[in-house]
């Protein structure tokens, strides 16, 4: 699998206006509202997410990290993602990803710790 570079992706700069606020903008935008974004750019992170997690428990992993899962995308696949801020992959976005999971897959609730969110 060849690793595609975030700068190499077409239309990035497109992309980056739309997602990333103006320089005008009153407030920064919550945790939430980026992760809400860079979802919706982003779709194949949840699947692969969704892959590893069964994977996990297929293998009867008492618990799932994903912090592990996250450092095995990175490791596993370079792949780029369409984001506003620098982080390819930002850690920020873990306990929504959690979330999503579980909702998703109310039968996995018992693999992951969520703890309350702080406000953003």
């Amino acid at each position: 699998m060849t690793a595609v570079l975030q700068e190499q992706l077409p239309g990035l700069g497109a992309v980056r206006r739309i997602v990333q606020p103006s320089a005008g903008t009153a407030r920064q935008q919550t945790i939430q509202e980026r992760f809400e974004q860079f979802h919706a750019l982003n779709g194949w992170v949840f699947a692969e997410l969704e892959r590893l997690t069964a994977e996990c428990i297929e293998a009867k992993f008492a618990k799932v990290s994903l912090g592990m899962l996250f450092e095995l995308i990175r490791y596993s696949y370079g792949r780029a993602t369409l984001s506003a801020d620098d982080f390819a992959l930002n850690n920020d976005y873990r306990s929504r990803y959690a979330r999503l999971l579980i909702e998703q897959h109310p039968e996995w609730a018992t693999y992951f710790e969520v703890r309350a969110l702080r406000t953003d």
